[in-house]
């Protein structure tokens, strides 16, 4: 649940009062908080999350223990009750003759037998609530790891096969493996429903054989190529016949049984249509994606996923954006969808039963019974239109506890509420049980119930005003228990997520009611909804510019140490600043100049991290970037100015190194190579800054991967050139001759059929009189050619040493420019053993000071001669 939907729901609920004739909230008491349903709720969750996957004589292990304890328990409780009333009902009869004071005396003893039986109850109540997760999970695994598709995984079979598809079709993002980017794939989600054929049964070894009916859930792999459209149309209850190999799930206790790699390459082999409660989703989806065909980029991706989640135009930057500003849980199906609708029909919680109620329900004359109907009609609808998978069925939960809130203005009852939904919802499916969604879901939901109406009240106690009290506490109060689990997924911190989660919660509800007016009248009136749509993108552009931005400082993220170890230490930090928040609150200058460090925190000025870190050096010549296993490197070209030298794999990686040292224009990107670890964090370089042009080698290989760059700079509207061997540039104070290829009769290289051979290789004079060399991944025929033209011989400061430190270095090129630094850019356990230990010991053998990414973070140097150093942040 978003902040925003809990905020729906305990608006007006913080004071814990019905309305008055102008919709104001009255006081009433309700008591302590009804905590009963909570110990259930977590017996069942710990029970389904340590039983799946465990073996059948195990699931039922645990599951008789919890029976046979819970029996016992409630067969005491309930023996203790009726010995209770006896006693009572004895010592009753002998009291009556005698006065009220010694009547009364027996009563204690009574009333604490009574205690101990409801608590004995309760704990037994506990364990069957236990014993029926454990029980529950251990079928769902069961039935997981039976028929033949679980053993045909282990032995990596080949497989004909009939599906029916039970998810929407979602695109991975491309990885890079070291030359190559793989391709992006579609994951579908599916139910094998019959085997046709496969090699281990035909042989006998596995049990089953051809016409074998199951339903075993695995997960899709597909190519697609020219038929991704196709294959992207599918909607669930689809069914499908399809051939391909299978493998296991990269992990133990998975909800799947296995992953099928499909071989087709062409249209899917479809079987039988699908549902048409499908089909009606996938039209109203559809009609919702033409709607916002015409608008801007970002509204037209973000307005789908706002409103059904549907994030299939969303792309990569724009997701990392909100990623890094906590901002995702507007891209994925919640509650807080379904809850602003009901908001709409409804009203404040506080005037729901008055005479006066608000909302659209009253204007409409609907009755209370009429308005709970509409209200259950309007949650059926959410569910058919966004899926009923798990998540949905979940947001739906959520926003059903929103309507208990919105109906009755209490807030007593809503923790009971939400306790009951995890034990429905995990009994129903208990794979929730280990989704981190689901935990994060049900987290914020309870400090948004329980944590931010008392933030809340704290806050206007301090004179901060109602409305900005009320967003401020419930986006605090969500981040305050999402971020430690946010740790072990991703390692970081973001800085920015309560900021950027209140300017984004003004545009949220008005984009999500527009959103959801479109995809109702896209049907019937495509113009209508087209221009429903073209309004709505105006607060969803807001969000859009508020994950950008937020994303797009310095200081947005931190990185944090990542596990359970992490998440623990972020939770105890948090607790200690919960309890001294109060205290720190009556110190002015002590709030104030917290809020000035989390601003430099955030803001990064380059002064104060030099002064904080010593990096980069405020007269760096050269930087070396730390981008995982690939390169990147920036030559100082006057103030804010950098010529950069290859991208590396990862976008962000590159863009941050950037943002450290300052540089916000690039008169030139070199591109060494095509390969992908060299090139697929352009769009990281491209991003925010002016760049002038980009050169690249005369070797388009691999293909796929000089495409991409074309793409990209086509898209950023910055022109491409070819280097050639002999050019000399110049930028600033840094200078550049370009060495190497030499072109050929045919344009290309010689000596440079091969990737690594064609790399881009440059000889740089940088500010200060400082020599370089930087080699690309040049190999060793390439090496000794530069030798021999002599182009490339004569001693440098700086050797940028050539693919990562290969073991496969030219010695004669070594010897001849003997560098003082020999750098090296290369990965942390990286899987090719790179620097190679016998080319560290060459470098050092000559007198170079060698120097590594992977152990010394990013690397700038500085001055020249005696002054010649370079600064690591490791």
């Amino acid at each position: 649940m978003s902040g925003h939907e809990a905020r729906l729901a305990t608006r007006g609920a913080g004071a814990e009062g019905t309305g008055t004739a102008g919709g104001e909230a009255v006081p009433r008491r309700e008591g302590p908080t009804d905590l009963r349903l909570v110990p259930p709720a977590l017996a069942v969750w710990a029970a389904a999350a340590v039983t799946l996957g465990l073996p059948g004589r195990w699931v039922a292990a645990v599951a008789g223990a919890c029976s046979v304890a819970a029996l016992v328990l409630l067969v005491a409780a309930a023996r203790t009750s009726r010995e209770a009333r006896a006693v009572g009902r004895a010592r009753g009869v002998a009291a009556a003759g005698r006065t009220p004071s010694v009547a009364a005396s027996g009563r204690p003893q009574g009333v604490a037998a009574h205690g101990q039986a409801r608590v004995v109850a309760a704990v037994g109540a506990v364990l069957l609530c236990a014993a029926a997760g454990a029980a529950v999970a251990g079928l769902h695994g069961a039935d997981v790891r039976r028929g033949p598709v679980p053993g045909l995984a282990r032995e990596y079979a080949r497989i004909d096969v009939d599906v029916r598809v039970t998810s929407d079709p979602r695109t991975t993002r491309p990885a890079v493996r070291g030359n190559h980017s793989t391709p992006a794939l579609l994951l579908i989600d599916a139910e094998v429903r019959e085997v046709r054929n496969a090699t281990e049964v035909r042989e006998g070894r596995m049990a089953g054989g051809p016409g074998t009916l199951v339903r075993t859930p695995v997960l899709l792999m597909v190519t697609a190529g020219d038929h991704r459209a196709e294959w992207q149309s599918l909607l669930p209850s689809t069914r499908l016949r399809l051939s391909g190999r299978l493998s296991p799930p990269a992990h133990e206790g998975e909800r799947l049984a296995a992953v099928l790699r499909v071989d087709d390459k062409g249209a899917p082999r479809i079987i039988g249509p699908p549902t048409w409660i499908q089909r009606t989703a996938g039209e109203l989806r559809a009609g919702l994606r033409e709607a916002t065909d015409g608008l801007h980029a970002d509204a037209r991706a973000l307005l789908p996923g706002l409103v059904v989640g549907d994030t299939s135009r969303v792309p990569s930057d724009l997701h990392d954006a909100f990623k890094a500003t906590d901002l995702t849980h507007l891209l994925s199906v919640s509650g807080a969808n379904l809850s602003i609708l009901l908001f709409l029909l409804v009203g404040p919680p506080g005037a729901a039963l008055s005479a006066e109620r608000r909302g659209l329900a009253p204007l409409l004359g609907l009755s209370l019974r009429g308005t709970a109907l509409i209200g259950g009609a309007l949650t059926l609808a959410f569910v058919v239109v966004c899926r009923p998978d798990p998540s949905v069925l979940r947001a739906a939960a959520c926003g059903l506890i929103t309507l208990l809130a919105i109906g009755t203005g209490r807030r007593r009852s809503l923790i009971p509420a939400l306790a009951a939904a995890v034990v429905l919802l995990v009994l129903y499916d208990p794979w929730l049980a280990r989704s981190y969604g689901f935990l994060l879901s049900v987290l914020a939901t309870g400090a948004l119930l329980t944590l931010a109406p008392r933030w809340s009240l704290a806050l206007r106690a301090r004179r901060v005003p109602g409305r900005p009290a009320e967003v401020l506490a419930a986006a605090a109060a969500a981040q305050a228990v999402c971020a430690p689990v946010v740790v072990v997924l991703a390692s970081r911190v973001s800085l920015v997520a309560v900021p950027c989660n209140l300017l984004a919660e003004f545009a949220v509800a008005p984009a999500t009611v527009l959103g959801f007016a479109a995809l109702a009248v896209a049907p019937v009136a495509p113009p209508v909804a087209g221009l429903l749509a073209w309004i709505a993108s105006w607060p969803v552009r807001w969000i859009a510019t508020v994950a950008r931005t937020g994303a797009g400082l310095p200081g947005a993220e931190a990185q944090w140490p990542g596990g359970w170890t992490g998440a623990a230490l972020l939770a105890g930090l948090t607790m200690v600043v919960v309890l001294l928040a109060p205290r720190l609150a009556r110190h002015p200058w002590v709030c104030a100049a917290t809020g000035l460090l989390l601003v430099l925190a955030v803001l990064r000025p380059v002064p104060l991290t030099r002064i904080m870190t010593g990096w980069p050096p405020p007269d760096w010549a050269f930087a070396l970037c730390d981008v995982g296993q690939g390169d990147a490197m920036v030559l100082a070209a006057g103030e804010g100015t950098g010529v950069v030298v290859d991208a590396g794999p990862d976008p962000r990686a590159v863009d941050r190194c950037l943002r450290d040292l300052a540089v916000t224009r690039i008169p030139l990107v070199v591109l060494t190579h095509f390969h992908a670890d060299h090139v697929r964090g352009l769009p990281g370089v491209l991003r925010g800054r002016a760049v002038g042009a980009i050169q690249t080698t005369g070797l388009q290989e691999p293909p796929e991967q000089a495409a991409f760059v074309r793409r990209t700079a086509a898209a950023a509207r910055v022109p491409t050139v070819r280097a050639v061997a002999g050019e000399h540039r110049r930028a600033g104070p840094v200078d550049w001759r370009v060495l190497w290829p030499r072109h050929g009769p045919g344009g290309a290289g010689a000596a440079a059929s091969e990737p690594n051979d064609s790399s881009v290789t440059l000889r740089v004079r940088a500010a200060g009189g400082l020599t370089l060399l930087l080699l690309g991944d040049l190999e060793p025929p390439a090496q000794r050619e530069l030798l021999r033209g002599r182009e490339g011989a004569g001693p440098v400061d700086v050797l940028k040493v050539a693919h990562h430190g290969s073991a496969f270095q030219d010695a004669g090129l070594l010897h001849s420019v003997r560098p003082r630094l020999a750098l090296i850019s290369c990965g942390a356990d990286n899987p090719y053993g790179h620097p190679s230990a016998r080319t560290v010991g060459a470098l050092r053998a000559a007198g170079a000071r060698v120097l590594r990414t992977d152990t010394d973070g990013p690397i700038a140097v500085t001055g020249t001669g005696k002054e010649l150093r370079a600064v690591g942040r490791s």
